[in-house]
């Protein structure tokens, strides 16, 4: 028994720089058993993420509590923007690595806020500065001769006559706000998840209906080269002389002008960026960009469709076309 052997399908997408679609079908069954389920099964749980999201920890701490919160927004690269109190700031960088580890892309604001059980930072008095200002005060009052006994309330205001101990992070301390900071990280990368669900479904259903509408297209086409050829020939019967036409010389110059009209290779382009489209939603990471990539070759030719078409219902169909593109780039603007 001769083997069956695996076919592929091939769907070039001509001159404008996406790479060729190949779509591959399984070989036949004849186990009984499914062919690639395990493969396909695995595709279908790729899920697309949003850029927006929320997150939200709080770290619990013998003297304090710290409470981390996380959100994004759409955004073409990664930026990153902590407000973190001076205690946590050597973290820094360690919170942006962690950040762009785990979300990739987006406008991320961080924000720590920290509620002390106990006062941490009692500014004390500066007995050096303030004995030095009564100093330069004492001598200043007895060459004037002036009698003012209440120095201090003078001294108190001026410059340094208070300071503050700078804390230090404690590495045990810093463990456990990492900690937290891994599960505000989680929390909006579990919330870009569920809404980007919701998008994938949305553009999912607007780039089938773009598919169906460029089907309703198929029944006008027969009838819009008749409707040309017709136009044509009365246009010429109106201005043409006494003198035949030459029918061999007016078919070649109708089969040239129609050529022109032609939509079958704006049809099969646009079907194979409609495929392309599906298969990229499967991929696994960020497939926003390329999404974006592909829905401008989609308005290329739908674009080009309209301008060829030359007929109203035609026309009609374009404009729904370019309805559904639209909404679908204004949700790819915001995947990842």
């Amino acid at each position: 028994m001769t083997p069956n052997r695996q076919t592929t399908k091939t769907f070039p997408i001509e001159d404008r720089g996406l790479r060729k679609i190949r779509l591959a079908k399984g070989k036949h069954n004849t186990s009984g058993i499914l062919p690639n389920f395990e493969v396909q099964n695995k595709r279908e749980v790729s899920m697309i993420k949003s850029m927006t999201g929320f997150g939200k920890s709080i770290c619990e701490l013998p003297t304090k509590r710290v409470i981390i919160e996380i959100k994004s927004l759409n955004s073409k690269q990664l930026d990153i923007n902590t407000r973190i109190p001076n205690l946590y700031r050597e973290k820094d960088l360690a919170i942006r690595n962690a950040i762009s580890q785990k979300l990739q892309r987006g406008k991320i604001d961080v924000t720590f806020y920290v509620e002390s059980m106990v006062p941490d930072k009692i500014p004390q008095v500066n007995e050096e500065v303030i004995s030095a200002y009564h100093r330069q005060l004492k001598n200043v009052t007895d060459k004037l001769e002036i009698n003012n006994t209440d120095l201090l309330r003078i001294i108190m205001p001026l410059p340094d006559t208070m300071k503050t101990p700078q804390a230090e992070l404690d590495e045990k301390e810093w463990n456990a706000v990492s900690v937290a900071l891994d599960e505000a990280i989680s929390q909006l990368d579990t919330f870009r998840l569920q809404e980007g669900n919701s998008m994938q479904k949305d553009v999912q259903l607007r780039n089938k209906s773009i598919e169906k509408l460029l089907e309703q297209i198929n029944p006008y086409e027969k009838q819009r080269t008749e409707k040309i050829r017709n136009r044509i020939k009365e246009n010429l019967s109106e201005y043409k002389s006494n003198s035949a036409v030459d029918e061999n010389r007016f078919e070649q110059e109708l089969i040239y002008y129609l050529e022109k009209l032609d939509i079958s290779e704006e049809k099969v382009r646009l079907l194979n960026h409609i495929q392309y489209f599906n298969e990229t939603l499967n991929d696994d990471g960020p497939v926003g960009k390329k999404l974006g990539f592909i829905v401008q070759e989609m308005g290329r030719e739908i674009n080009t469709l309209g301008s060829k078409a030359n007929d109203a219902e035609i026309q009609h169909i374009v404009v729904k076309m370019k309805d559904d593109l639209e909404k679908i780039k204004e949700q790819i603007l915001n995947i990842l």
